[in-house]
């Protein structure tokens, strides 16, 4: 092998070599831009999640609450329909409790055979739904 010729293979050497170096340092610079990039939407993603656990939660916690008013309403409702059937002066037969759990109201429809009647079932509800409104829309006659 000559001296010329090992020269331009010695040189072709080192160009390789400074053409290697060149591209992995552009590689190393997209690398580290995609890795900023995929930790910060990782990040982003979780805030995100970290949000909707929040939201989850207190929806939960509303629903539960809701349930245990919707559970209390029934229980007044019950209670006016259980006492309306117990009061011998009272004929329950044709009365429907309803109760509203979010307006605290207490419905009562249907139809009573006499104004003492719907007065005196109006009455009986109040006194059995303690801290609930009664509306009374009993109609007179059957």
């Amino acid at each position: 092998m000559t001296a010329k010729s090992t020269m331009l293979r010695i040189a072709a050497a080192v160009v390789a070599v400074a053409v290697t170096a060149a591209c992995s340092d552009r590689a190393e610079r997209k690398t580290e831009a995609a890795a900023t990039d995929a930790g910060n939407a990782a990040s982003r993603a979780g805030s995100a999640v970290a949000e909707a656990t929040k939201d989850a939660a207190r929806a939960t916690g509303d629903a539960v609450m809701n349930g245990g008013k919707a559970a209390d309403a029934a229980v007044e409702t019950m209670d006016v329909k259980m006492a309306l059937t117990a009061d011998a002066r009272v004929d329950a037969s044709d009365i429907n409790v309803d109760t509203n759990h979010l307006t605290k109201t207490v419905t009562l429809k249907g139809s009573v055979p006499t104004a003492a009647q719907k007065t005196l079932v109006e009455e009986v509800a109040r006194a059995k739904a303690t801290g609930y409104a009664v509306s009374n829309l009993l109609t007179v006659g059957r």
